[in-house]
């Protein structure tokens, strides 16, 4: 079995990113995008989901959010699809409900490699601190589409720093559930002998 880490850039004329990943970590993250929340986000998915990460990205945030957070979530899920590599004996799927005050999250993963993207709510404000709310949906379907990621999310509650922690934190959970080496396979979890 490999190590499962990952070290993937990308470079645009809108961004410059660097991640690293490790999948079977404790936890620990050195996270530098510009965006106060989004950093407290991503580190709160190595923080719940016992991944070491550390992700540095310069972008052009004199225009928005808007490429930093697609351009970090392209980046870090090249790094989760890297990591995992043949997916042999991972547990594939998951579910977690997360709380925080009054929101709740739900996150339903399938590391399958066909990467599809559902999401039921809204955000209750536009945004938090420096960060779209949205964006939060955003990050969660461009992770998905390159980590090969069946994603099923929901939200709901009355406050968008809630409800974004929520979910940030459901989908780390989920992930760390998903990707976890399940020590009764030593095959990939399908019938068709791949993922």
């Amino acid at each position: 079995m490999s190590d499962r880490t990952a070290a993937v850039t990308r470079e645009t004329s809108e961004t410059a990113v660097e991640a690293t990943l490790a999948l079977d970590g404790d936890g620990d993250s050195t996270v530098d995008t510009g965006i106060g929340f989004f950093d407290h986000m991503l580190a709160a998915v190595a923080r719940h989901g016992l991944f070491d990460l550390t992700v540095q990205c310069d972008g052009d945030l004199d225009v928005d959010d808007h490429h930093t957070v697609e351009d970090v979530a392209i980046t870090v899920g090249e790094a989760f699809a890297e990591a995992l590599g043949d997916k042999r004996a991972i547990a594939r799927y998951a579910d977690r409900r997360g709380p925080m005050d009054e929101a709740v999250a739900d996150v339903v993963v399938d590391v399958s490699g066909r990467p599809r993207f559902y999401f039921e709510g809204a955000f209750s404000q536009a945004t938090v601190g420096g960060f779209t709310s949205d964006m939060a949906r955003h990050f969660a379907e461009t992770l998905a589409m390159n980590a090969g990621l069946t994603l099923h999310t929901s939200v709901e509650g009355d406050n968008a720093h809630h409800e974004v922690e929520a979910l940030f934190k459901a989908l780390a959970r989920a992930l760390d559930d998903a990707t976890r080496i399940d020590d009764r396979r030593s095959d990939t979890p399908s019938t068709k002998g791949e993922l």
